[in-house]
């Protein structure tokens, strides 16, 4: 139990370092998915991102913020840390934008007030938005609903609708 706590504290001093630092290497990466293939559980970050080049390959949860402490952004961001394998079973892509300032182009598509989070399906529709941290069994349920999840879990089994 201790353990999981201290790597947990690791995970997300990591993310806020990364999320500080100045990112050079993402932003020349030409191909975002590959990059995501790559680790389906760590968070992305929205700087310099378009969001369609996700559409039909993965579901964006994108989690805005106006500082990497607010307290929401960090719990949900813990919270996502909890269960990666439940997101990646389901081909979502953590996206987080905590610099209002920047003015990124999905902060400006999606017009986050403060904190909030939306979960934008396969298809590229908004499915969801929250104002508060959600977590993933909620998120989950969620995207298990989706017509276009239940058809991969179809696919996935063999079964004809």
């Amino acid at each position: 139990m201790i353990i999981c706590k201290v790597m947990k504290h690791i995970i997300l001093a990591v993310l806020g370092l990364a999320m500080t630092l100045s990112v050079p290497a993402q932003a020349e990466e030409t191909d975002p998915v590959a990059a995501w293939n790559a680790d389906r559980t760590l968070p992305v970050d929205a700087a310099g991102l378009d969001l369609s080049a996700f559409q039909w390959v993965a579901r964006p949860v994108v989690v805005f913020a106006d500082s990497p402490n607010d307290p929401q952004f960090v719990q949900q961001m813990e919270l996502f840390a909890d269960r990666p394998e439940e997101l990646a079973l389901r081909d979502v892509v953590v996206i987080f934008d905590t610099d209002p300032e920047a003015r990124g182009d999905i902060r400006l598509e999606l017009r986050p007030r403060g904190f909030m989070l939306a979960l934008v399906g396969k298809d590229g529709q908004i499915e969801a938005r929250k104002t508060r941290p959600w977590d993933v069994r909620e998120l989950s349920r969620s995207i298990d609903k989706m017509p276009m999840r239940q058809q991969e879990i179809q696919d996935r089994r063999g079964v004809d609708p």
